[in-house]
């Protein structure tokens, strides 16, 4: 194994795992902005950071060009593909977890385990065009919905914010309930 990718896997893991968190925490905390504002700043992140951390990397990492043309030319159309598909994630999540009601204790296993079997079922369509395909692979995407129930289930999720209609009669019963004295001791 190399342990450099596992490390940034890793990475990658605990950074998408906590943007659930994260944009839950963006928005507004009494409806005075739409959940689509936040979501305009993560394009600018993506923008900045692919940008210039892309930049970064062709210089240093690999000594590469900045040419796009000619030979050059898949790296500009997949690398948009990619985006695309990475941005419109990213919109769809962001929608999951604001206008849809998702809670990022179901939505981000549901998004990372659906993530890693569209990944198998794409790389085997790819690699092997009609091979057998080993059964191990079925047993572990089975083992992913089994993890995906099991974590979204499992997940603690809060309690539901207590009814203050409910709540002020039942303080008034208790009150009349409890005697003066033991309101306001002497002594």
């Amino acid at each position: 194994m190399k342990w450099l990718a596992i490390l940034c896997a890793v990475g990658v893991a605990l950074c998408w795992g906590l943007y659930g968190p994260t944009l839950t925490n963006a928005r507004a905390p009494k409806g005075e902005w739409g959940p689509f504002k936040p979501y305009v700043f993560i394009g600018v992140a993506y923008l900045v950071i692919a940008i210039l951390g892309g930049m970064l990397m062709m210089k240093f990492a690999f000594n590469d060009n900045f040419d796009y043309t000619g030979d050059y030319a898949p790296a500009m159309k997949w690398g948009f593909l990619a985006g695309c598909l990475g941005a419109l994630g990213a919109l769809s999540l962001t929608f999951a977890l604001t206008k849809a009601g998702g809670k990022p204790s179901y939505v981000m296993p549901i998004v990372f385990g659906g993530a890693v079997t569209v990944n198998a079922i794409v790389a085997y369509m790819n690699l092997h065009h009609g091979d057998a395909v080993n059964p191990l692979m079925w047993v572990g995407m089975f083992l992913v919905v089994v993890g995906i129930c099991l974590t979204a289930g499992y997940t603690p999720h809060g309690h539901a914010p207590a009814k203050p209609a409910a709540a002020a009669p039942a303080l008034e019963a208790e009150a009349a309930a409890t005697p003066a004295s033991a309101e306001h001791p002497t002594g």
